[in-house]
């Protein structure tokens, strides 16, 4: 099979994205000295994955190269970057000496941002193989900017402590936005549970 060009962007961004997980690994919020210009680079590696999101499906219409691959691929990969990165954040690595976790991200939003994905994932993929079309909504690429942008802020926030990030405005700035996120993650998911009633009233029906 032939990957296009659209595609072929959205398997780079799988591999930045397995880059970014990598420094976000070594990154420790407990050392004597913290090594924040990790967070620097995680940002950027963040960013280009994200906005490249935008490229991939903008040569897609563009060149009339809208596949079914495409539309499983680019979702499944704004997933992996977004989950990732909030699993990090939530994990021991931005939990400093003290027992703080520095980032703001708890366990249970990372349960309900994971959740979420894990069932438009099931929804899309019964929904693709009934042969109809799942492509990402309004709402889901609203939630996937909101997410992208929470994320961004968390790792400057971090990164940049004594400057004009890691003042009050920015610090409860990134909890409200933290806050948003869940809440537009959840209500985002209802969106595609209307758009695949009918292979679920068909599968309840037929006993599937």
């Amino acid at each position: 099979m032939k990957i296009n060009l659209p595609n072929q962007i959205t398997i780079a961004r799988l591999f930045l994205s397995i880059i970014l997980f990598g420094c976000l690994a070594f990154f420790s919020a407990s050392d004597p000295q913290p090594k924040l210009w990790l967070l620097d680079i995680c940002t950027a590696l963040f960013l280009i994955a994200a906005l490249s999101d935008a490229l991939d499906g903008y040569l897609a219409r563009k060149q009339n190269e809208i596949t079914s691959f495409g539309r499983i691929l680019d979702p499944f990969v704004d997933k992996i970057l977004v989950c990732g990165t909030f699993a990090f954040l939530a994990g021991d690595g931005f939990v400093n000496a003290q027992g703080v976790l520095v980032s703001d991200v708890q366990g249970w939003m990372l349960v309900v941002i994971l959740g979420r994905e894990l069932l438009v994932t099931s929804l899309r993929g019964v929904t693709e193989g009934g042969g109809q079309s799942f492509g990402a909504n309004l709402y889901g690429k609203t939630k996937m900017v909101l997410q992208s942008a929470t994320a961004v802020t968390v790792l400057v926030t971090i990164a940049h402590p004594d400057g004009i990030f890691g003042t009050p405005w920015f610090t409860y700035g990134r909890v409200i936005l933290l806050y948003l996120t869940v809440i537009v993650t959840l209500l985002s998911m209802f969106s595609y549970l209307h758009a695949a009633r009918g292979v679920l009233l068909h599968m309840s029906v037929s006993g599937k």
